[in-house]
């Protein structure tokens, strides 16, 4: 842990987060800066500039979690060997995306401690200062249980450092432990935050519930899933969420700030500097030799098996959403686009994920810098947690097949024009039916949405997905597969940390 503890100790609050009303600031003094809420704000908002990071969801976090599932396969294997080896189950300790994303994490969670104790020191309103350092929660619980669900066992820091001391010879937290400091992270963000805060960058009550409801399914307690998804569903006008009517304009970067669906976003404003607001995800899922976009080609990096894309049905229009089928390139006199298949991609000849190349607005060079504000969390998948914990607690129920339902008929929206396909829930399912239709749906309703692998993980299915029948075959060994390996060189560094995860 020593090679993060100087940005510990420097008390990180980056700058760059596009709908934040009050701008986090540089490098501050803790102790001589919190003179009133908007300096707590400015505090808070570090915190969500640190995940909008080329090392966190801009590049080498995210491009880990695409490419652990069985959704999105390499395109192009000349890639990065660190890429192929996190999707070809064939990790090690020195692995470098998880070298970055491991310490941004603890700057993401280090800059919440600061806004957490800086709230002590701040003069105001109560209420206002809870409201405002809830977010600063919300941030440590959304970032940790992230790397619980990918480490397992970790350190769990919840104070500010002041000398490298106080972590240097830190051992790791049992996960069984962390879910309930993540847990209660998330019941008091959920108590203090807003019902309906001004933009989706700022978490609400309904984040938190939801993320609560993620939580609890994930531990298996579906009661709980269930009450928290129910406690969203039933406020939904109150939280100002629901269903947007167009699936693609999810996915709209010029649209995405006036949606209702989000619950929480990682906004990208085509802003750069140094590694904040760093963006790849377009670049990386986009086709090369696609001269469609004045922003340039994509990189093929993270690109479906042609299984994934034949296995859905054609009728769906999510999967007009999420693919790309073609590529334009200038040839001829003048150079004139002319459309050839994706199959002409002669590095990766199969059809790319569209969901984030297609429409990221205003666009750095091959997409990178976009203007996307990335949707951890819609109000959709609510819906099929309420669904599938509701299943597992009182099968056949038609308010379970409801919310599957709602979902499926927003999707019969095809741009404006109202189809048949996808059907409503076939109405008394067995609990098994229900239970494997419910994750179906999740996979192609939030299909390359960094959601998959964690399913995958809860449900432990890890052999059957990456067995020879699934979409992308690979050797699974689930006594070490579904855990990362923690970065060798911090154990080399802090041997209580050792051992690392079984296999590694």
């Amino acid at each position: 842990m020593k090679k993060y503890i100087a940005l510990f100790c420097l008390g990180i609050f980056a700058f760059g987060c596009s709908d934040l009303e009050e701008h986090p600031v540089g490098v501050i003094s803790p102790d001589n800066f919190f003179n009133n809420t908007d300096d707590l704000q400015a505090a808070v908002n570090g915190s969500f500039a640190n995940i909008a990071h080329n090392n966190y969801w801009g590049r080498e976090f995210t491009i880990a979690l695409m490419l652990r599932d069985d959704m999105a396969d390499i395109g192009d294997r000349t890639t990065q060997a660190a890429r192929i080896d996190v999707n070809d189950m064939n990790m090690n300790d020195t692995n470098a995306l998880v070298a970055n994303f491991w310490p941004q994490s603890y700057i993401i969670i280090t800059a919440a401690n600061q806004a957490i104790e800086g709230a002590k020191k701040t003069p105001g309103d109560p209420a206002k200062i809870n409201a405002i350092v809830a977010q600063a929660y919300f941030a440590r619980a959304f970032t940790y249980y992230h790397l619980v669900r990918i480490f397992g066992d970790i350190p769990y820091v919840d104070f500010v450092v002041n000398d490298v001391s106080q972590v240097n010879s830190l051992s790791r937290m049992k996960e069984a432990e962390v879910y309930p400091k993540i847990i209660a992270d998330l019941e008091f963000a959920k108590q203090w935050l807003e019902d309906k805060p001004k933009v989706k960058a700022v978490p609400g009550k309904g984040t938190a519930a939801g993320y609560l409801a993620s939580v609890y399914l994930t531990l298996g307690n579906y009661q709980k899933a269930y009450d928290e998804a129910k406690y969203v569903i039933t406020n939904e006008a109150k939280f100002g969420l629901g269903l947007d009517a167009d699936f693609q304009d999810l996915f709209n970067a010029t649209k995405t700030a006036t949606l209702k669906e989000p619950l929480f976003t990682i906004d990208f404003n085509n802003l750069v500097s140094g590694n904040y607001g760093q963006d790849y995800t377009a670049f990386f899922t986009g086709s090369l030799k696609d001269d469609s976009y004045s922003y340039g080609q994509g990189f093929s990096v993270a690109v479906p098996s042609l299984k994934v894309f034949n296995d859905w049905d054609q009728r769906d229009y999510r999967r007009a959403v999420s693919f790309d089928t073609i590529i334009r390139k200038k040839t001829g006199p003048g150079g004139a686009l002319q459309v050839f298949p994706s199959s002409d991609n002669e590095k990766a000849p199969r059809p790319h994920i569209a969901k984030y190349f297609r429409f990221p607005g205003k666009a750095g060079a091959n997409g990178r810098t976009s203007q996307h504000n990335y949707i951890t969390m819609r109000y959709a998948e609510v819906l099929l947690t309420a669904a599938e914990a509701l299943n597992e607690i009182t099968p056949g129920t038609l308010e379970a097949d409801g919310y599957v339902n709602r979902v499926r008929a927003r999707a019969r929206n095809k741009a404006g024009k109202q189809v048949s396909f996808p059907a409503n829930v076939t109405p008394g399912l067995s609990q098994a039916d229900f239970r494997k239709m419910v994750i179906n749906e999740r996979r192609l309703e939030l299909a390359f949405e960094y959601i998959r692998w964690y399913d995958i993980k809860r449900l432990k299915n890890g052999p059957e997905v990456f067995g020879p029948n699934g979409f992308e075959p690979h050797a699974f060994n689930p006594n070490k597969d579904y855990l990362f390996p923690l970065p060798g060189t911090e154990l080399a560094i802090n041997p209580n940390l050792k051992p690392n995860n079984p296999g590694y």
